[in-house]
């Protein structure tokens, strides 16, 4: 085996990355704090060809040194949105028919492996704060709340471990 040079990837021009087909998939930020944070998201976000994030709250807006630092580039490529409230944010893209889902160890939750995605419907993931997780009035509004299964003596991730394992999982039930 060889590792392949940056020339060999084939990457995508952000005019490419703007034209070519996304994912039914929206990422709502819900209070993240962490600036490195946020620009994994991007950086993930744009691996994955999710539609848009919206960043709410607390969660700070590109341009900005420590975002792009770990985002390298994405906020150029990833079409995003501030929302200052969540809920409201949940509320108006429910009324557009959009499946909210939280990501959050909840009563009831939905185990990331045996979710399934409805063909033809466009979901909103959920991400929340690094400390208090999701918002309880979020989670509440949310049609489905999916947990990530975890059998260490952590029971948590990094919001960007957690964005990149879902989004994969999503990425792969929508693609193949």
């Amino acid at each position: 085996m060889r590792k392949l040079k940056n020339s060999e990837l084939e990457r995508l021009d952000v005019e490419a990355f703007k034209q070519i087909e996304k994912i039914p998939l929206i990422v709502i930020l819900d209070n993240i704090r962490s600036l490195n944070n946020i620009g994994s998201v991007f950086r993930t976000s744009d691996a994955f060809l999710i539609e848009k994030i919206y960043l709410c709250g607390i969660t700070a807006k590109p341009p900005h040194k420590d975002i792009h630092k770990t985002a390298l580039g994405a906020t150029e490529s990833v079409d995003w949105e501030y929302a200052e409230d969540t809920l409201a944010l949940i509320e108006k893209l429910k009324a557009l028919k959009i499946k909210i889902l939280s990501i959050e160890q909840a009563e009831n939750s939905t185990m990331l492996q045996d979710f399934a995605i409805e063909s033809n419907q466009k979901y909103a993931v959920v991400f929340g704060n690094e400390v208090k997780g999701v918002q309880q009035k979020v989670v509440s509004a949310s049609d489905y709340c999916i947990e990530i299964p975890q059998f260490g003596t952590k029971h948590s991730l990094n919001i960007s471990v957690s964005v990149g394992v879902v989004l994969w999982d999503l990425f792969k039930k929508f693609r193949f």
